[in-house]
Formats: C-alpha cells, structure tokens, sequence
C-alpha cells in the first residue's frame, strides 16, 4: 500500500506534473522543491497551491491600478 509520502514523491517524479509551474492533483504538499534548483515551488493542483492563482492576480491587479493613478496624478500637475 502507497503511503502519502510514497504518492507524493512518485507524483513529483512525474515529468508530466512540471512545465513552467507544478501541477499534481494528486500530492497533498502545497509547497514542493524546485527540481534543478535550490528552493520551493507552489504545487498548483493542490486546493490551497490554486488560491495562490487568485492572490498574485489580485497582486498585479493593484500594482497596475496603483501604477495607473500615479501615472495620471503625475501627468495632471505636469500640465
């Protein structure tokens, strides 16, 4: 019988699991090592790894309204 650590590491083996990103519905980790390099990565498939998707959105999302009214704040004084 697989353990859980027996299935996550068998996922993380998987090539098909990796592109860009790490995506394995079936490994309970939310964070798993890099493959070529030192650190974490997000494991993508897993329910809290997808809340990330909406987080670094909201992320952008703010940066860009923040950018777009300095932007505009700063091109009403220049005028």
């Amino acid at each position: 019988m697989n353990t859980e650590n027996d299935i996550n590491t068998k996922e993380w083996d998987n090539p098909d699991n990796w592109s860009s990103i790490y995506f394995s519905k079936k490994d309970s980790r939310t964070y798993v090592p890099k493959r070529k390099q030192k650190g974490f990565t997000i494991n993508f498939g897993s329910s809290s790894g997808s809340k990330w998707i909406y987080y670094l959105l909201a992320i952008f999302f703010l940066l860009g309204c923040f950018i777009g009214t300095l932007f505009t704040v700063v091109t009403i004084q220049m005028m």
